[in-house]
């Protein structure tokens, strides 16, 4: 009998874990294994190759650990790696599976919209790799996608500095250049995992006729609809409610960050990546 492992999920920070707890209120009973990247974080302003790399090292480490599916919780890492590794790596390890935040959200964001017109923010990354447009193109055409790079959320998450003044008026720049940009908008999507850390500070700055869309409801929802499919793969992967979470950061500043930015206690255990 095979031995049965947990479903990896991956980010560059913290902003997976959004994705992570929504997923576990879906799918409570599989066993959870988080790698965040935290010492090579942010990886929105980075090349696609430096992308790349830094995401196929890490889905290794999670293949390594037993996991025989990956969930890479990243918009950055989804948009500029999975579809090569996909492609590329996974034929040296049959019966594994990653999948991405992307295509979820194509499938499923559209029909939410009455003016048929939505704007994703993301990160440089994912913006510039048109990613969204594609998926929405393809999942849903009749869908107006427009873009807008917020390159300072992800530091201002990642260094807890969004509820202070001056990152509110970050926040509030974008927000006011989107509503100016695009008025025929009904929907935001938060094209990236942080993200919707921040909603507190959005809902108060973007009119109450526009929703605002996290991704972790529709990616949990939709790794339901996965596994039904992929009836073989759910007997790959182990069921005892566990959740253990890995970072390439200092495991007390983790746990610090994790308890301040999202208010979850957690014990995490630091790693290092092997490059080779």
């Amino acid at each position: 009998m095979a031995k049965k492992g947990p479903i990896g999920f991956f980010d560059s920070g913290y902003g997976g874990l959004t994705v992570l707890e929504e997923v576990k209120k879906v799918l409570p009973e599989y066993d959870y294994l988080y790698l965040g990247d935290n010492a090579r974080a942010p990886y929105g302003t980075k090349s696609f190759d430096v992308v790349y790399e830094y995401t196929w090292q890490c889905v290794k480490e999670l293949f390594n650990r037993g996991c025989e599916l990956v969930i890479l919780a990243c918009n950055t890492a989804s948009a500029k790696a999975l579809r090569s590794i996909q492609q590329n790596e996974l034929i040296n390890y049959p019966g594994k599976r990653v999948l991405g935040v992307i295509r979820p959200s194509a499938e499923n964001v559209g029909k939410l919209s009455k003016t048929n017109e939505i704007v994703v923010l993301a990160t440089e990354g994912t913006v510039n790799s048109l990613s969204y447009v594609l998926e929405f193109e393809k999942h849903s055409p009749g869908t107006v996608v427009n873009q807008h790079a917020c390159p300072f959320w992800v530091p201002l998450v990642e260094n807890n500095e969004f509820k202070n003044e001056e990152g509110v008026q970050f926040i509030k720049k974008d927000i006011n250049k989107v509503l100016f940009d695009f008025p025929n908008i009904d929907v935001i999507v938060l094209g990236c995992t942080h993200y919707p850390i921040l909603l507190p500070v959005l809902e108060k700055l973007v009119p109450s006729h526009i929703s605002i869309i996290s991704q972790g409801e529709i990616v949990a929802h939709s790794l339901r609809h996965y596994l039904k499919r992929h009836t073989w793969l759910v007997k790959k992967l182990s069921t005892n409610k566990t959740c253990k979470f890995l970072t390439t950061e200092n495991s007390a500043v983790f746990e610090s960050s994790v308890k301040s930015i999202l208010g979850l206690d957690l014990k995490a255990k630091q790693i290092e990546i092997k490059t080779h």
